[in-house]
């Protein structure tokens, strides 16, 4: 069963990034509408899944390698955000972050410290803050 699969998707584009991200659009798609009773969300739910299934199976390598770059290039920069407010609250209780004022650098500083002067490594700004 299993070399008769591998014989079937021989050639085939198989999952990536976006087929991923397709996939848990679907369900949480399928979730809402059957929260909400809004059976427009469940079409375009399945919609979703076809279209994910479809990219899945095909044998157009090179378009649905072009596709995942394109969405890779978009979803990089939310991706960074998503995971720097992620390690921000899990340093928010030992350390406290501030803006500098002249290039808008993110700086974290150790809390507890009373006030210090803080000097940003970008642009060597400095400027006191109490920690």
């Amino acid at each position: 069963m299993r070399r008769r699969f591998s014989d079937f998707m021989l050639g085939r584009y198989g999952p990536d990034q976006l087929y991923f991200a397709l996939f848990v659009i679907a369900i949480l798609l399928g979730l809402l509408s059957s929260i909400t009773r809004f059976y427009i969300l469940s079409l375009l739910s399945y919609l979703v899944l076809i279209f994910a299934i479809y990219r899945f199976f095909s044998r157009n390598i090179v378009k649905r390698r072009a596709k995942n770059d394109v969405f890779l290039r978009y979803w990089g920069p939310v991706r960074y955000r998503f995971r720097r407010f992620k390690e921000r609250l899990k340093s928010r209780k030992t350390h406290k972050f501030f803006k500098c004022p002249n290039c808008k650098n993110v700086l974290r500083v150790p809390k507890g410290k009373g006030k210090i002067q803080i000097t940003c490594p970008r642009c060597g700004e400095r400027f006191e803050r109490k920690s």
